[in-house]
C-alpha cells in the first residue's frame, strides 16, 4: 500500500491491472513514509526526493513499480526496510 501511495507520489502511472488500493495506500504512506517524504520530499537526504528525475537518478533499477517495491521492502541506506512491518499486500497497495 505504501508502494502504491509512493507510486502515485512518484508519478509512476501504475497499470490498473496491478494497481493496489489507492486509498489504503495513501493511509499507509501517511503512517509510514510521510514523516520523511511529506510532499514528495526527503528530509534526511534532500537530493533524493520522490520526484521523477531523482527517482530515475537514485532509485536502484530506476523509476518503476518493481524498484519502489524493492526499496520499500528492503530499505537502503537511511531508509528502513518495511518488509517486516508491512505485509506484501500492504506494500503492493
Amino acid at each position: 500500500k505504501a508502494a502504491t501511495a509512493g507510486a502515485v507520489a512518484f508519478g509512476l502511472g501504475v497499470a490498473p491491472a496491478f494497481a493496489g488500493d489507492v486509498d489504503a495506500g495513501e493511509q499507509i504512506f501517511n503512517a509510514n513514509c510521510a514523516a520523511c517524504h511529506a510532499g514528495g520530499q526527503n528530509v534526511i537526504m534532500p537530493e533524493k526526493t520522490l520526484e521523477k528525475e531523482a527517482l530515475d537518478q537514485y532509485l536502484a533499477g530506476g523509476r518503476s513499480e518493481k524498484s519502489v517495491v524493492t526499496q520499500v521492502t528492503n530499505g537502503k541506506n537511511a531508509m528502513p526496510a518495511f518488509g517486516g512491518r508491512l505485509d506484501d499486500e500492504a506494500i503492493a497497495d
